[in-house]
């Protein structure tokens, strides 16, 4: 598979999926107004596999995803959403705990805007970052859309 894509249907409303080579390179949540890429051809059979756990995941049956994966992205970014992996189901950091977990302790801002650029959200899962504070805080989702996706979590911890 190369330049593929599907839409799926979720509590959140219809995410796109993008995959190049068999990985996933991209999960878009609704209202991000992402379009496949050019020359992607629609193959919903060959997402199958992130099309169950995906159910599994919003079944509340799922708390970690076993994907290929490819999101483009600099060194820097994919040193971030390395780290956002290893944040636990139902939990949460904030943006200074993730920067300091990367090795970059004052990088806060640029973690964040690496939290933010994710290509892949629920499957990295860049909605496990929060505020010093605790708030929910920037989502390309929406902030509805983070708070549903850690209160599922946090019913399912």
């Amino acid at each position: 598979m190369s330049g593929a894509y599907t839409t799926l249907g979720c509590p959140l409303g219809e995410l796109l999926l993008t995959a190049e080579g068999g990985r996933l390179t991209g999960l878009f949540m609704p209202g991000e107004h992402v379009v496949p890429p050019a020359g992607a051809v629609r193959d919903d059979a060959a997402f199958a596999t992130i099309r169950t756990q995906l159910a599994e995941y919003f079944a509340g049956d799922r708390s970690a995803f076993d994907l290929p994966l490819a999101p483009p992205g600099t060194a820097f970014r994919q040193l971030v959403w390395g780290e956002l992996q290893r944040i636990g189901y139902g939990q949460t950091i904030t943006y200074a705990e993730l920067a300091a977990r990367i090795g970059r302790p004052t990088a806060i801002r640029a973690a964040g805007a690496a939290n933010g650029a994710n290509p892949v959200s629920i499957v990295i899962p860049c909605h496990r970052v929060v505020g010093s504070n605790g708030s929910l805080t920037g989502y390309s989702g929406g902030l509805e859309a983070k708070r549903f996706l850690l209160d599922l979590e946090r019913a399912g911890a």
